[in-house]
């Protein structure tokens, strides 16, 4: 096919979605609140048609053959993207996804201290407390303004000071978490992200889902139910969209996925569309209101209709109802220091720093730890950054230039946030 057919069909896109997404504030949360359920269940209703029964037990992964192929197809489409875009161009390097940051901010995450015993795990002990670091992004894999980007917003939470051995050795004390403002991944599988890769190296990764003869319909109307202007990222709901394991129970593996719920009460509105707007949101929010989420966890109870290698199918709330476990509470704060913007660049998240008992599941997460990886470590490369791992006590707003001289100040004489 002629490489001017998907060029025109991403021309077509980058000029149409932003223009349409500036007409949200008329009626989008009416349409969310009407329209995106039922119009879910029936895409679900085709996606599920096509989840072959593989036989599998309740938190049981199927690796298959080709997993290797397309994660090193992938990760090398992504690190080729950044040796173009940064190195190349003599640039500072960002991530190849969840690329621009809306802000980087300090809180806790809180353990419910009446947590019954069949949902306590490692991490999970009634009242225990983590610092954590919170990164609230956008998509990629370019940083754009607000409007311009695909709508779908990311979260990524580093937990500190957290015993144990972890299932990755460059950090000895942090587990990560992350989610999207979706519950499904922009792909299935791995096979099908490497084509979605290629394309977002040749330029027009609209045609992944456009092009009829290898055609993603319904993961891009999955993808558009969530796709939005959102008002603020301290407003919306994040879900990992892939599995998790949580422990055992009676001798068998539990697979979860988890969902970050704010507590919202009156929404807050977009005032305008300035190319950082998001940003300036969450400026407003804390600097007069806390902020919390609700972190709950949701059961996998049918191998069949709750897949662990398809990150396309939504797992039924009705089923397995999500079961808050802990909150993630972030204080009032001043965020927008140079060096802590240069600081959420340097460190990495990667569902992979994290406990035995809370492995990641799935091909999209077996991948990950090796995308990841290699991604993180070119663009610190590329930056002359060295890999940190946080400690919370981090000083950002003595003047320091970047992330490396933030991690080594006084915190006896420079508190790091307002409460």
């Amino acid at each position: 096919m002629k490489r001017w057919i998907p060029h025109l069909a991403q021309a077509t896109t980058d000029f149409t979605i932003p223009r349409l997404r500036r007409l949200d504030p008329l009626y989008r949360d009416q349409f969310d609140r009407l329209l995106r359920g039922p119009l879910e269940a029936l895409v679900q209703g085709f996606i599920r048609m096509q989840q072959p029964h593989e036989g599998l037990a309740l938190g049981e992964e199927n690796l298959s053959e080709d997993e290797i192929d397309h994660t090193r197809d992938i990760t090398d489409s992504m690190t080729r993207f950044l040796s173009r875009e940064y190195r190349d161009k003599a640039r500072t390097a960002e991530r190849a996804g969840n690329t621009k940051t809306y802000g980087l901010v300090l809180g806790t995450f809180k353990v419910d201290p009446d947590l019954p015993t069949r949902l306590q795990t490692a991490l999970f002990q009634p009242g225990r407390q983590y610092r954590a670091y919170i990164r609230f992004a956008g998509p990629g894999p370019r940083v754009v303004p607000d409007i311009e980007d695909n709508g779908i917003l990311s979260i990524g939470i580093k937990l500190m000071g957290v015993p144990g051995r972890k299932l990755m050795e460059d950090e000895q004390f942090t587990v990560d978490l992350s989610g999207i403002s979706a519950p499904t991944f922009t792909t299935p599988n791995v096979r099908e992200n490497a084509k979605l890769q290629q394309q977002l190296l040749l330029g027009t990764p609209a045609w992944y889902f456009l092009n009829p003869l290898d055609s993603h319909y319904l993961d891009m109307f999955m993808q558009g139910l969530y796709a939005r202007a959102y008002n603020n990222p301290l407003e919306a709901t994040y879900h990992s969209g892939v599995p998790y394991l949580y422990g055992r129970e009676k001798g068998h593996n539990r697979a979860i996925k988890y969902a970050l719920i704010p507590r919202i009460g009156q929404p807050s509105r977009i005032r305008r569309f300035s190319d950082n707007y998001l940003r300036d949101a969450m400026t407003r929010t804390l600097a007069r209101t806390p902020v919390v989420f609700d972190f709950a966890i949701q059961f996998q109870t049918d191998p069949v209709s709750m897949p662990i290698e398809n990150a396309a199918v939504v797992w039924s709330r009705r089923a397995s109802p999500f079961i808050t476990v802990a909150t993630l509470e972030i204080p009032c704060q001043r965020f927008d220091y140079p060096a802590q913007d240069a600081f959420a660049r340097q460190i990495t998240i990667n569902p992979w720093h994290t406990l035995a008992t809370h492995r990641p599941l799935g091909n999209q997460n077996r991948a990950r730890r090796a995308i990841y990886y290699a991604t993180s470590r070119m663009r610190q490369a590329i930056n002359q950054e060295r890999h940190v791992e946080p400690t919370g006590d981090e000083i950002f707003n003595t003047g320091a230039g970047n992330g490396t001289d933030a991690t080594a100040a006084d915190t006896s004489t420079q508190p790091r946030v307002s409460q």
